[in-house]
């Protein structure tokens, strides 16, 4: 089957999906997407898997339209890309893959429209985070999902936004479509310490991730000066990550006067395996995400999840009290709760981690690409059923 996936910017841990999808469709995907938004570096590595089938293009103009604010989807980014239809059709392809509803997928519907292509929607957003959407949204979103043949979900809770909020038939939805690139953090053993943690105590708590409002690390801070009060041994936290909130967080760790809580700033992605060893649990606070790709890294690393009931995936990786804790970072009580469990859980942990390794082991690349294939069999059974 010949696949054109469409995504005009893509990450890393997207190419060896792209690669295990392109060897189950025999050697006949090919990815359209934006050279200047991609990279360099990730434009090289995708040429690496697929050729002259990567077709990176340049040029694109955006704008944003309605609120913004500090949240998702408050507004709609619409671009514009020449030659983008004109590159779809080129691909001749048997079944679109769209990358989300927004962006370049109404080239994607167009070109689906014109020629009677199956369509697939590559989704990842859930009622969390879309919660924030606008009028405009919602609406255009009911529209295009009428046009659609099947959608590939990265998960339940994004699979459950399309059913029940979408309206789109449980039966044309797939999930597993995610994964992220856990190989190197799975080496993550080996790597030395880094100095920041030399002299913090243990349990040590790791949070990786921009730090901007809706990651909710201002949460996470005002739960570890509650918890320290009932626990004088809690451990440290160290937090990984930079950005336009990183004053507002140091001033509040002043305030609070909270002891062993360190900002090491931003960490490139090679050198994240030493930190995930190094830690003893990973804490993801965040307020709003898809498919928080830091979980099932320190995973891979063996280590255990102290997840936000936000984060899209925490149904499928983060088993309560298995391999973690689910906590709401709106409730006080609930964060306070998960860090003392996780504190005094004590040699727990390091079992805890390791089933968490057993269980991201699952979401390969390769089980992701199947997922993806099997929606497009979904799409083009559906389009044949129709031309009976």
């Amino acid at each position: 089957m010949r696949i054109t996936w469409v995504n005009p910017a893509f990450e890393y841990y997207r190419v060896p999906v792209y690669g295990e999808l392109d060897a189950i469709c025999g050697g006949q995907l090919s990815v359209v997407f934006s050279a200047s938004r991609t990279g360099d570096g990730r434009r090289k590595a995708l040429e690496g898997v697929l050729g002259d089938r990567a077709i990176g293009m340049r040029g694109e103009r955006a704008s944003r339209v309605g609120r913004q604010g500090d949240f998702a989807n408050h507004g709609v980014r619409v671009s514009y890309q020449r030659g983008l239809l004109r590159a779809i059709l080129a691909a001749e392809p048997e079944c679109l893959v769209a990358e989300g509803f927004f962006q370049w997928t109404p080239a994607a519907l167009v070109a689906s429209l014109r020629r009677r292509i199956p369509l697939v929607i590559a989704y990842e957003r859930t009622a969390h985070t879309e919660r924030n959407a606008g009028s405009l949204r919602r609406l255009y979103r009911r529209l295009v999902v009428r046009s659609v043949d099947a959608i590939a979900c990265n998960g339940s809770l994004s699979r459950d936004y399309c059913v029940r909020t979408l309206g789109f038939p449980e039966g044309r939805t797939v999930t597993g479509a995610m994964a992220g690139d856990t190989a190197l953090m799975g080496s993550a053993e080996v790597a030395p310490a880094p100095a920041v943690f030399r002299r913090l105590p243990h349990p040590r708590f790791l949070c990786v991730g921009r730090l901007v409002v809706p990651k909710g690390v201002a949460t996470l801070l005002e739960a570890w000066s509650q918890a320290a009060q009932s626990r004088d041994e809690l451990g440290s936290l160290v937090v990984i990550g930079d950005g336009p909130e990183r004053e507002n967080l140091a001033s509040l760790v002043h305030r609070l006067n909270l002891q062993n809580v360190v900002f090491e700033g931003a960490v490139s992605y090679q050198h994240m395996p030493a930190y995930y060893a190094a830690c003893d649990a990973l804490v993801m606070p965040t307020l709003e995400d898809n498919w928080s790709l830091v979980v099932p890294e320190a995973m891979a690393a063996g280590k255990p999840i102290l997840c936000s009931v936000y984060n899209g995936c925490w149904p499928e990786l983060v088993h309560e009290r298995v391999n973690g804790w689910v906590f709401d970072p709106l409730d006080p009580a609930s964060g306070v709760n998960a860090l003392l469990a996780a504190s005094e859980a004590g040699n727990r942990l390091r079992e805890m981690g390791q089933a968490s390794k057993r269980i991201v082991a699952d979401y390969t690349p390769r089980r992701a690409a199947e997922a993806v294939y099997k929606a497009c069999e979904i799409a083009v059974n559906r389009r044949r059923g129709r031309a009976r």
